[in-house]
């Protein structure tokens, strides 16, 4: 196995209009949206999972978050997992080098409804295994969880 590690993608600038990124409904509609966008679309995937019900099912998403470049998140009462992941095809332009041969899902997937020009929000999002472990306090009224969250850090030394 070779220990040689690859050097990060830079990236492009997306093309502006004006100088700025512009709204969807600025788009020129002769022109493609994607030419617009840092491809937000092939930086992460997001699947479904089951709807925690007990405080083991709370604790296998503790352990998803305690990997690298993972969280969840709630989106109308679903609970998904987001791995937040680079395409290994998306290109410095920000567009796909398999664009002929990409798979249905991208294929299937439509600037109609996509996140461009939005900023997500959710009922809910983790990003760490302490709130997860804040929330399995809460939702199971159990004060015995503790020893779940990570230590205190010490305090930083004051410089005088």
């Amino acid at each position: 196995m070779s220990t040689a590690t690859l050097a990060p993608l830079q990236l492009l600038p997306a093309k502006t209009i004006d100088g700025r990124k512009p709204k969807r409904e600025d788009v020129p509609s002769s022109e493609v949206l994607c030419a617009y966008c840092t491809a937000k679309c092939c930086r992460y995937f997001a699947m479904p999972i089951d709807t925690p019900t007990t405080e083991q099912d709370l604790d296998f998403i503790r352990w998803y978050l305690l990997h690298d470049r993972a969280s969840v998140f709630i989106e109308d009462e679903t609970w998904y997992l987001l791995v937040h992941t680079d395409c290994k095809h998306l290109q410095a332009d920000h567009r796909c080098g398999i664009y002929e041969t990409r798979p249905q899902i991208c294929r299937d997937y439509s600037t109609d409804n996509c996140e461009f020009d939005e900023d997500a929000v959710y009922e809910m999002y983790f990003e760490t295994a302490e709130q997860v472990a804040e929330y399995m306090e809460a939702r199971f009224h159990s004060s015995d969880l503790s020893a779940l969250r990570s230590p205190e850090p010490n305090p930083l030394a004051i410089l005088s």
